[in-house]
């Protein structure tokens, strides 16, 4: 059974060592629409189109933020605790707004240097 074991092991140690040379040797074409894994020009452009996915994500949970910061002022119903909380929420929501559309604007630029 030691062995059986031992050889299988062997066989299987042997196997992988030449598997990265017959990889190298396949002509794989590439797919449309995927980044070039062996440039690094591949790799920015996915680290640019990652950055701005985020942002644009955060932007939307911003607009929502702002929808329901409204929906709480007009339902406060009169009390300026609320009203008061509703409004800092829709201020400092566009704030954040204004630093999200700034940091497209400089991930954007940034982008056009590279």
């Amino acid at each position: 059974m030691n062995k059986v074991l031992a050889y299988a092991s062997s066989a299987l140690v042997a196997s992988q060592a030449f598997v990265q040379r017959a990889f190298a040797q396949l002509d794989i074409p590439s797919i449309p629409g995927l980044p070039n894994a062996t440039g690094t020009e591949g790799i920015k452009q996915t680290i640019i189109d990652l950055v701005v996915i985020v942002l644009d994500f955060v932007l939307l949970l911003a607009v929502v933020y702002v929808i329901v910061a409204g929906i709480r002022l007009i339902v406060s119903g009169g009390d300026d605790g609320q009203k008061d909380t509703a409004k800092k929420t829709i201020i400092y929501v566009i704030v954040g707004i204004i630093v999200i559309l700034l940091a497209r604007v400089i991930v954007s630029f940034v982008a056009g240097l590279i």
